[in-house]
């Protein structure tokens, strides 16, 4: 994957399988390669990721010709009792407004300075 980061090692606040997801509703078409790629994950973790959404009822796909089109449940709830009553929809708009700002370079998107 040329130009792509190395990934990251250490913990992270977003888990993987929460970037797998934003990834999918940015592009419900997405391949594993591109969503791999996107995320910083070979397309094995991938796989098993999507695997592990659908187990769980909050992704299905359909096929069509070679491709997936995938379907997320934005009404099922996130599973930690920490986030008992949040959807997914809840975390995809978060995930996707920082995504956008971010890519549109809005002052939004700009790195906060640290205070002390």
């Amino acid at each position: 994957m040329d130009g792509v980061p190395e990934p990251h090692t250490g913990w992270t606040f977003v888990t993987n399988h929460a970037r797998v997801l934003a990834a999918i509703a940015d592009n419900h078409s997405a391949r594993i390669r591109d969503i791999a790629a996107h995320c910083r994950l070979t397309e094995r973790a991938v796989q098993k990721i999507i695997s592990d959404l659908e187990q769980a009822g909050y992704l299905s796909h359909t096929r069509e010709g070679r491709t997936n089109t995938y379907r997320i449940d934005p009404s099922k709830v996130l599973r930690h009792p920490a986030e008992a009553g949040l959807t997914v929809a809840s975390l995809l708009s978060l995930l996707v407004q920082a995504e956008a700002a971010r890519s549109t370079g809005s002052p939004d998107g700009t790195r906060p300075h640290a205070t002390a």
